[in-house]
């Protein structure tokens, strides 16, 4: 999965929160590309801006498709990917990075979190309610149960 990046000053920042490529790719001064292997997770955020202030805020958390495996089309990721959570707006953004912000400090990598959690978090953002709180027993159920996998 390629996950094209950019940014242009009060305009365009489109950028990773969390993920690990495999390669990086810078093209021009203002755009790069991140390389991710299959089934790898990534947090990208998008924020554009006009005159005015913001015009976009955008926020998803990405797994790079297996082969053969259903995946969305999504705008700068070539070819697509399984959208685990997708917030639009400044108020939910926020919510998500303050997530991000809340398992990282139980020195946690976000990319190893639970597919399901990013999936449960997004729903309950959809609800308007606060995403599901991590826990240090949370990460090592799912990662006792990606063992017995």
């Amino acid at each position: 999965m390629r996950v094209s990046l950019a940014f242009v000053a009060h305009r365009v920042n489109v950028s990773l929160r969390f993920g690990q490529p495999v390669q990086k790719a810078v093209l021009d001064r203002w755009r790069r590309v991140a390389v991710f292997a299959p089934g790898a997770v990534c947090c990208r955020v998008k924020w554009i801006g006009n005159d005015h202030g913001t015009a976009l805020w955008q926020l998803m958390v990405l797994q790079a498709p297996v082969p053969f495996e259903a995946m969305q089309r999504v705008a700068g990721v070539t070819p697509g990917a399984r959208i685990l959570l997708r917030v639009d707006g400044e108020p939910q953004v926020k919510a998500v990075l303050e997530t991000i912000d809340a398992i990282e400090a139980m020195r946690v990598d976000p990319c190893a979190v639970a597919v399901t959690y990013w999936r449960i978090a997004g729903n309950r953002l959809a609800a308007r309610q606060l995403p599901p709180a991590s826990s240090l027993e949370r990460h090592a159920a799912h990662l006792a149960r990606r063992k017995l996998h």
